[in-house]
């Protein structure tokens, strides 16, 4: 530039603004937080009168450990959820929760324990619960503070605890409606049992890894009838269990599958197979048994068929029948029958029964009549066998830390010492585990408190089914809408098929099963248990007072059941009941009992994880259909797993978990939120440093956006508005655009679908916004004079994106939307978070003006790609050196162009327009047919203040400007 070259740059209106281009998140929410506290944003906004509520229930946490990357996750989408329902006019509710009884505290407790060579059987059961309360309420205080730091907004002053007092008072009524309807009953059967643990599982606590297990082929001798040629034929069965061989009672087989008579003919050297031994087998399976058995072809033959007719009239004995030391035992004759469940799909044809620890085959005994016979109780508590069983006594299933025990190569050692193995191997399959302890489990029949599912409750709710199976199954279908649908797939198929929910524990931390039993009485007996409304109120009354702790002080049974009833007549049960119960009763003590609960006591949303649909989803459904005879929701949103970047499942000890605490230190609450809204949070997510890395630019994109917009918007007031009819086409195209974005981002926040409100959002931004209307309204922006009407509409239509953008952004990133708020409304009162969408006219819907902006910017987009090639070939080094000739085919489109300055929208200083056929050189894009560039430059000097090329630049009164620049001076 040549020193007498005028300087404008002073006289131009550039952006001005003190909002930062770097967020420095770490350092800077964590003041936001303190604000929102001081100015108390959650209890200001239940201020508002007129609004209908809206109430998301929080399924709670374990209050045990740190939070990890699935808390996170799961916390963030409920909280987008409230926020934007909030901003959508809801009163928005959230009262967070924890759960707080169950086995994991009692774990650490009784670690500390151990660290300090204390006994728990020695420590008073009052004094281990109060041990357990406080570590809960610990980690409580630790997780409240994690959460918060995320940007979790909701009641934290008052959350629900399923401990506090009130709470354990519900519970224990939420049962006794049980044991006043009915539903209530003991009995004994196989349940999912924790040896290592020491108590019965649900199927929600329950997770299937791969266990490799013993595999044995075991011979039963038919004994009856004994004038066959069967007579001394063997039976051959197949298990992975042979740990519960020594509690075989029966033999089943199929009704429908074909069965053969094999006789061994040869063997090789090792081999538990004798020649002239005689097999009775599925004929689909014979040949992969005697493969197993080590038997070649030609070792064997086919004697004969064996029928149906034949099968039932064979009695079987045990493989230890008679063995020297059993004490009769195993002498007695194993029934044999057929069974629906057995199938010649693999195995041998036969399955053995267990009823004590199998459900099919206890099932099929308790419909015969016949379990007294077949039930045994050979297993203890902690998966030993008990002491007096002969050979095995004293031997477990599973070790102290739940690895493998001695009690099945004993088993197996003893059969083969007896004679009664075929064949023996292992097998690597899908196995239970406990999600706590991680150590497989076993079906025990134990006696346990159920909740019977297909019985009738009996409370005149009967609108949903008079069963609680009932109830639940067409409350999933009539009264809740399920997000994603495949949500009611797997609730629907678990309840449809699941049996009677086991309600106890055998454990000390948790809400007890109050109730009393008759002593002598039997579970079948009339009066076995006692249903009291006066003994109930007498518990709930003191439950409120005292908390659950009462149950356990010496005296507890006298107090509550009063004068009424002899105590010496009845027996206290200690049991605890599932914590699941606990959770699932949270719909009466939050949402019924609550003054920031719900009017019906149901809830808008329940929002989990994949897994609930076993869990939470699962008992809550069960539980409140066995009180308040529905679903306790409307609707169920459920999300999936996070996986590190490569889709793996996060382990310590592969090293790749991320942690939010670590996340937030580097980039910020709101990187590790913007990462829930970019995913599609209904399937598995993937995180990880890459990912990261990539939503911190998606980031660092928008919030370059909201700058510009802040710059530009500087000492804009009301004022200075133009009206939408006033505005030039452009403005009122971002207008239009704005009203659709309004209608999809409320639908899509209506309908949970935070992905699709954020891409359509920042598309907007950096596709609409960045990348055309900022682009071409700069120079207006900065080089109009303030009083353009062209500079007062963009401006207007800064501020009206402003509020709108604000507000749709700031349930995702509610920190850097208060930021952005700040700077231009700030104050000790103000907040973002305190403000709604606001609403968006539908006039600003104009179609026609639309659909002939689409054919402008198709031209537009050849003319900016024709003059990238003349920028990359340093013909030009700006756009605005140029002034292309385009050559448009379509009359219609040309007469769009001519009504605009299309000049000023492809950023040069000329354009023309022309309707002749483009010559053999003009630049094409494929998919723009009939539109062609020739690239000329433009003619003229530069101004110096809007740096355009025009004919007229010092022909006025200020040196080097165009006219619209020396207007603009004055």
């Amino acid at each position: 530039m040549c020193a007498d070259t005028p300087e404008y740059k002073d006289t131009l209106t550039l952006p001005e603004t003190d909002f930062p281009m770097r967020a420095g998140l770490p350092k800077r929410e964590p003041a936001w937080l303190d604000r929102w506290e001081k100015i108390g944003v959650y209890d200001r906004l239940r201020e508002k009168t007129g609004r209908k509520p809206f109430t998301l229930h929080d399924g709670p946490p374990y209050a045990n450990g740190h939070l990890h990357i699935g808390h996170a996750l799961n916390k963030t989408i409920k909280d987008m959820v409230v926020r934007s329902h909030q901003m959508m006019g809801f009163d928005a509710r959230y009262v967070p929760g924890w759960d707080c009884h169950g086995l994991p505290i009692e774990w650490k407790i009784e670690e500390q324990y151990r660290k300090k060579g204390k006994n728990k059987d020695e420590v008073n059961v009052v004094d281990f619960r109060q041990e357990c309360r406080k570590f809960a309420e610990g980690w409580i205080d630790i997780q409240r503070e994690e959460f918060k730091r995320l940007g979790i907004t909701g009641n934290w002053a008052d959350p629900y605890l399923t401990m506090d007092f009130h709470a354990e008072r519900v519970i224990a009524e939420e049962f006794m409606k049980f044991l006043m309807n009915g539903t209530l009953y003991q009995g004994s059967k196989p349940v999912m049992w924790s040896p290592v643990e020491k108590t019965a599982l649900a199927e929600a606590e329950v997770e299937y890894h791969d266990k490799e297990s013993f595999t044995i082929w075991v011979k039963f001798k038919v004994a009856e009838p004994a004038d066959t040629d069967l007579a001394g034929a063997m039976v051959v069965i197949w298990t992975t269990t042979p740990w519960t061989i020594p509690s075989n009672k029966a033999v089943v087989y199929g009704a429908e599958i074909s069965y053969g008579l094999y006789e061994i003919t040869g063997t090789p050297d090792e081999c538990w197979a004798n020649v002239g031994d005689k097999y009775i087998l599925a004929d689909n399976l014979a040949g992969d048994v005697m493969a197993r058995a080590r038997l070649e072809d030609g070792q064997w033959t086919r004697v004969r068929d064996v029928s149906q007719s034949e099968l039932e009239g064979i009695s079987l004995t045990h493989p230890l029948h008679g063995a020297e030391g059993g004490n009769g035992e195993w002498d007695d004759l194993r029934d044999f029958r057929a069974a629906e469940f057995v199938t010649d799909t693999e195995g041998t044809g036969f399955v053995h029964c267990a009823p004590s620890h199998g459900m099919e085959e206890y099932e099929l005994y308790r419909d015969l009549g016949m379990l007294e016979q077949v039930i045994t109780y050979n297993v203890m508590d902690d998966g030993g066998f008990r002491a007096d069983l002969p050979f095995f006594g004293g031997t477990y299933i599973l070790n102290r830390k739940g690895k493998e025990g001695d009690a099945n190569k004993t088993v197996i050692d003893k059969l083969v010492e007896v004679g009664g193995l075929l064949a023996r191997g292992k097998i690597k399959h899908s196995y239970p585990h406990s999600w706590r302890s991680k150590a497989p489990i076993i079906y025990r029949n134990t006696p346990q408190w159920f909740a019977a599912v297909d019985k009738a409750v009996g409370d005149g709710q009967d609108e949903m089914g008079t069963t609680i199976r009932e109830r639940a199954l067409n409350s999933i279908d009539q009264q809740v809408k399920w997000w994603p649908q495949t949500g009611r797939n797997r609730l629907y198929s678990m309840i449809e098929a699941r049996p009677d929910w086991v309600l106890s524990r055998q454990r000390a931390w948790g809400v007890p099963l109050t109730c009393f039993v008759k002593k002598g009485a039997l579970p079948t007996d009339e009066g076995f248990l006692l249903r009291d409304d006066a003994v109930n109120a007498r518990i709930a009354e003191a439950f409120e007072a005292e908390g659950a702790d009462c149950w356990y002080v010496e005296g507890a049974k006298e107090r509550f059941l009063g004068n009424d009833y002899n105590a010496d007549e009845w027996e206290q049960v200690f049991d605890v009941l599932d914590v699941w119960f606990d959770s699932g009763s949270t719909h009466a003590f939050v949402l019924r009992d609550r003054e920031d609960g719900t009017e019906d006591g149901i809830a808008d949303v329940y929002l989990e994880g994949t897994d609930q649909h076993r869990g939470w989803f699962h008992s809550s459904m069960l539980q409140a259909c066995g009180t308040l005879g529905r679903a306790p929701y409307r609707n169920v949103v459920t999300h999936g797993f996070t996986l590190d970047e490569k889709g793996n499942k996060m382990s310590k000890s592969l090293g790749n978990t991320i942690v939010p605490e670590k996340v937030v230190k580097q980039y910020g609450a709101d990187i590790l939120r913007l990462w829930v809204a970019q995913t599609d949070y209904a399937a598995d997510q993937r995180i990880g440093p890459e990912i990261l890395k990539g939503v911190a630019d998606s980031y660092r994109r928008l919030r370059n956006t909201l700058r510009f917009m802040l710059g530009n918007l500087n000492g804009f007031d009301a004022a200075e508005a133009v009206d939408p009819a006033d505005m030039p086409e452009l403005e009122r195209l971002v207008l239009h655009r704005l009203a659709e974005l309004d209608e999809a981002v409320r639908k899509g926040y209506s309908e949970f679908n935070f992905q699709g409100v954020f891409q359509a959002i920042f598309n907007f931004a950096t596709v609409d916004l960045s990348s055309f209307y900022f682009d071409i309204r700069k120079d207006t922006l900065y080089c109009d004079a303030a009083t353009s009407v062209d500079r007062r509409a963009a401006r207007t239509v800064l501020d009206i994106l402003f509020h709108r953008l604000t507000t749709w952004l700031a349930p995702v990133l509610p920190f850097t939307m208060e930021e952005v708020w700040l700077e231009r409304f700030p104050g000790d009162e103000s907040s973002v978070h305190l403000v709604d969408f606001p609403d968006t006219p539908t006039e600003w819907l104009d179609e026609a003006l639309a659909a002939k902006w689409d054919g402008i910017r198709k031209v537009r987009r050849v003319v900016t790609a024709a003059l990238e090639i003349q920028r990359r070939d340093k013909v030009i080094g700006a756009s605005l050196e140029a002034a292309p000739v385009v050559h448009v085919r379509e009359a219609e489109v040309l007469e769009a162009l001519r009504s605009v300055n299309f000049a000023d929208i492809c950023i040069t200083s000329a354009v023309v327009l022309t309707g002749d056929p483009s010559p053999a050189e003009a630049f094409r894009l494929p998919e723009t047919e009939g539109v062609g560039v020739v690239f000329e430059k433009a003619e003229g000097n530069k101004c110096q203040r809007c740096w355009k090329i025009l004919p007229d630049v010092g022909s006025h009164s200020h040196d080097s400007t165009c006219g619209r620049c020396d207007t603009a001076l004055g």
